[in-house]
């Protein structure tokens, strides 16, 4: 995605944001981080046609910029490479959202016999875009395929009854990794039996975090279910999830997310150095930047300044907000170039050189 605008949305009221390959929002709790994160499981909803009770679950109110007194409608464009977008714009009717504007959009600039934005509103409760042909209008399948892809991750239950612990089909749960990781066994036995370069790479990248770990053991039962269990070097045993630490089950997620063989498009996550030791987090860096350079777009919300400090200025975007308003800044090396002589990003975020995206004391 090379650009998204979105407008009333929850604390963002009127962002137009270009996009890199890797794109890590820093800021304090509550400054609207999580918010814009939220917006691509807001897009899902819309794709799938679950917006009203996807709505009516949470509270219309909930989503729009300050409330329905301030706001009532939320728009959004989403600008794609090859020229192709997609917009909405949805408006607080009587029982829910209505659609009052969406349209699958192309660069008339690259072709000038091409029709810049086909309508396909609805003025219905539901977006259209499912409805379109691809015979008639190429665009849209180009633009289900992104969105089809579209996946907040999110692992940070890693107890007792997590998604991690969850049993997963070998048949049924092998295409793609889940959003909180609950198949991850499937996933990963599938990986070892169709790239087993890619799976053993990925456990000598686990290895580099957790030495003692020999390989994962997986045995489907009959039914072709099976739950991830690994076995150490030291030991016969057979372990589960629940012998992992919180730090190393979310490292075994991420690792897998970034090291499968077919990236998606866009790959969201929150958090994702939540628990992490700070050399973890070193390698966390290191597989953002191998995916970015597979053409997989990374888009990540934290608060590590660890995190930070293995990326480029021009990578990072500081959220506040003020006065209800999240506000978005991409950090510019020209800017800070004097001070990044003697010290890294993290060390001007700490000292408050970089005055955006502080805490809020």
């Amino acid at each position: 995605m090379n650009k998204i605008d979105i407008k009333g949305y929850k604390s963002i009221k009127d962002l137009s944001l270009p996009l890199r390959p890797i794109n890590i929002l820093i800021g304090a709790n509550g400054s609207g981080k999580s918010n814009f994160l939220s917006f691509f499981d807001f897009l899902r909803q819309v794709y799938n046609r679950n917006l009203q009770e996807f709505v009516a679950l949470k509270g219309i109110d909930t989503f729009l910029h300050k409330g329905d007194k301030i706001t009532t409608e939320i728009s959004t464009h989403l600008y794609f490479p090859n020229t192709n977008g997609y917009s909405f714009t949805i408006k607080k009717g009587d029982s829910g959202f209505i659609f009052t504007e969406e349209g699958m959009w192309y660069s008339s600039g690259a072709n000038p016999f091409a029709r810049s934005n086909i309508p396909i509103t609805s003025f219905g409760p539901e977006s259209s875009l499912r409805f379109q042909s691809t015979s008639d209008y190429p665009r849209a399948g180009y633009i289900r395929k992104y969105i089809d892809q579209l996946a907040k991750y999110h692992f940070h239950d890693t107890g007792e009854n997590s998604p991690f612990n969850k049993e997963s089909n070998i048949e049924n749960d092998k295409y793609y990794l889940y959003e909180k990781g609950s198949n991850l066994g499937a996933f990963l036995f599938n990986i070892q039996k169709e790239n087993p370069i890619v799976y053993n790479l990925i456990i000598k990248t686990i290895q580099s975090i957790a030495p003692y770990l020999l390989d994962f053991f997986f045995r489907p039962e009959s039914n072709g279910n099976l739950r991830l269990r690994w076995q150490s070097k030291y030991s016969s045993t057979v372990y589960g999830v629940n012998d992992l630490s919180d730090g190393t089950i979310r490292f075994i997620a991420l690792t897998v997310l970034f090291m499968q063989p077919t990236l998606p498009e866009t790959i969201i996550i929150d958090e994702p150095e939540l628990g992490l030791h700070p050399t973890a987090i070193a390698k966390l860096a290191g597989l953002i930047k191998s995916a970015a350079a597979k053409k997989c777009q990374v888009i990540v919300a934290t608060q590590s300044t660890d995190l930070i400090s293995h990326f480029e200025p021009e990578e990072v975007i500081t959220v506040d907000q003020i006065n209800g308003e999240s506000v978005f800044e991409r950090l510019d090396s020209e800017k800070l170039k004097v001070w990044l002589e003697d010290y890294t990003i993290d060390d001007l975020w700490k000292r408050n050189i970089i005055t955006t995206g502080q805490p809020n004391l």
